[in-house]
């Protein structure tokens, strides 16, 4: 509800990475990981933004951060097939009105 993402390892209560504020205060609504590179993991908060996390490339803060304007995102699900090498990687985001918006992320994010 304060906007911190924790990494955890499942043999300790005690997370193996802490990132206060990632969100600017803002409660996280999703957070899934990319399907297709496991170093990268996508967080939605409550004011419709999505921040695209890279550990490789950035374990301090997100390596970029997309507002969806005008409408309110209520969750959030990672599309893409694991086994693929093609890097597809999609975003199918629920909106408060009911639409439904599928959008295809970078491939420099979804590559394995």
């Amino acid at each position: 509800s304060d906007g911190s993402i924790r990494l955890h390892q499942m043999t300790s209560e005690y997370p193996l990475m802490q990132w206060n504020d990632s969100t600017n205060g803002q409660p996280v609504i999703a957070l899934q990981w990319a399907l297709t590179r496991p170093a990268v993991f996508f967080v939605l908060d409550a004011s419709s933004s999505i921040y695209i996390w890279d550990l490789l490339e950035n374990d301090l803060l997100p390596v970029a951060k997309q507002t969806i304007q005008l409408v309110n995102v209520v969750t959030m699900a990672l599309l893409g097939e694991p086994e693929k090498t093609n890097g597809l990687l999609g975003i199918a985001l629920a909106k408060e009105s009911g639409q439904i918006d599928i959008q295809y992320v970078k491939k420099k994010w979804a590559l394995p």
